[in-house]
């Protein structure tokens, strides 16, 4: 996915940026990049790679090059960024968290419209410099930005460091977040608010979707106002936030807990505990047991130090082999017990099949899995939800190939809760990995967790709901 951190401040920004930046890491593992401007220096622009080492590693000693009071910070597990661009609308720095559903189409359009691209990567265009050529062809920033959310599919939010302060826009359909916080002396915009505490900065508001906000030292402009539709990504909370982030006011944990308890009340499961699978289970382990009235046990523990998250790495192998490596069972917490563990959800299979290998290995006597979200069924469009490039991948769609002879034959009925065909998923699911028992938590329970309207909520992973 990605996050980015811009700061404008009447003083040196660069500690609030590199920190600010560094609060993202939890949203990419792939690239991550800073740019700073001063008047009597220009732009000042640095990109890592980062899939083998930290963000502070890589950057703590240039620190003393990134000179000025404004800058832009990004994690991104996409394409090297920031892009530094000189057009017509003047010099600047573009950061990007964005997933391009449609760039072989624009690249094709663009080429044929005489433009053309320098900053390739390994998969081809570099997403963000496209998104800076289509911000190009408006004769202001904010035609720029009206043209970049009629002509992309999938989602784009954006922060533009120019020579006259930092422009945020927020993707369109709002799929993902951006937050405008202040303290004294200085604005911010960030992907993640618990990159603010630390900083003594204090959320101001959300942008809404497809707003665009230009902020200086001396305050904040609107430059396009926000539509009134909104469908923010409802995995955010489920799985990609940082517990103490809110979006749209609402709290990553919070959700995560409610949600658990809701699940755990409506559950019948037989129990001696639950424990949750670090980091994103965790929550709502916590909850179900609350409603369920099972105890709380931390029988499964990740070894934070070194280990990134599973989905990250480029290959399968790699990912396998992190997924195994980072998490650490308790053999005294696990033997003889009837368990309940809760994960975020299942997308290959392939890490929750080692789990349950291993726990049934350390004497386990009954494993049961429930899930905080319901079945993936639909690949999504329109973030950097996983690496998978065939919808494939998802464990979900091989069982329904297998069942169907085509993968995409009756996909409403496979994603409708209680459906027969959703319940030989389940079940197909459960019998692959080695499950005492299988159950996934309700789309009702998200929704009602997170507190928003439906219609206001993406849900296209779990139902095929969607907009172009």
């Amino acid at each position: 996915m990605g996050g980015f951190f811009g700061v404008i401040s009447k003083s040196p920004c660069i500690n609030d940026l590199f920190y600010g930046t560094d609060y993202n890491s939890h949203l990419g593992t792939k690239r991550a990049g800073m740019a700073t401007y001063s008047a009597d220096n220009g732009f000042k622009r640095s990109i890592h790679n980062i899939e083998n080492s930290y963000f502070r590693n890589k950057f703590e000693d240039e620190l003393s090059d990134f000179l000025g009071n404004s800058g832009v910070g990004v994690i991104s597990d996409t394409d090297p960024q920031p892009i530094v661009a000189y057009s017509h609308l003047g010099k600047y720095a573009m950061v990007t968290v964005a997933k391009i559903y449609n760039i072989d189409q624009l690249e094709h359009e663009l080429i044929q419209e005489g433009d053309h691209f320098t900053e390739m990567s390994s998969k081809g265009i570099n997403q963000t410099e496209m998104i800076a050529k289509l911000l190009n062809k408006g004769q202001t920033f904010e035609e720029g930005i009206r043209i970049v959310h009629q002509r992309i599919k999938g989602s784009c939010s954006m922060l533009i460091l120019t020579e006259n302060g930092i422009i945020a826009a927020r993707d369109y359909w709002g799929r993902t977040p951006v937050i405008m916080a202040k303290k004294d002396g200085a604005y911010a915009f960030t992907s993640e608010t618990c990159a603010l505490p630390n900083l003594n900065f204090e959320r101001v508001r959300d942008l809404g979707p497809g707003e665009a906000v230009r902020i200086t030292a001396e305050g904040e402009e609107q430059l396009l106002p926000p539509q009134k539709d909104m469908q923010i990504c409802s995995f955010l909370w489920v799985y990609y936030g940082f517990p103490t982030s809110d979006y749209e006011g609402i709290n990553v944990e919070k959700m995560r807990f409610d949600n658990g308890r809701m699940h755990g009340k409506d559950n019948k499961v037989e129990a001696d505990c639950v424990c949750g699978i670090p980091d994103s289970g965790t929550g709502h382990a916590l909850g179900f047991s609350v409603g369920r009235g099972i105890p709380y046990m931390r029988a499964i523990t990740k070894y934070t130090p070194t280990w990134p998250r599973s989905f990250t790495p480029a290959t399968q192998e790699r990912r396998n082999l992190v997924a195994k490596m980072k998490l650490i069972p308790n053999r005294a917490m696990l033997q003889g017990k009837k368990i309940v563990f809760c994960d975020d959800s299942i997308v290959r299979g392939t890490q929750l099949h080692d789990n349950v290998k291993v726990l049934f290995d350390l004497g386990v006597k009954e494993a049961h899995a429930r899930i905080s979200c319901p079945p993936l069924v639909y690949p999504c469009p329109f973030i950097g939800f996983t690496n998978e490039r065939s919808p494939m991948e998802l464990i979900t769609r091989r069982i329904i190939k297998e069942k169907e002879g085509d993968d995409t034959k009756n996909l409403t009925k496979y994603a409708k809760t209680g459906s027969p065909e959703y319940n030989y998923l389940v079940e197909k699911i459960r019998e692959r990995l080695g499950l005492t028992s299988l159950e996934f938590n309700s789309l009702e329970n998200i929704v009602k967790a997170i507190g928003l309207p439906k219609c206001k909520l993406c849900t296209h992973c779990f139902d095929g709901t969607s907009h172009f």
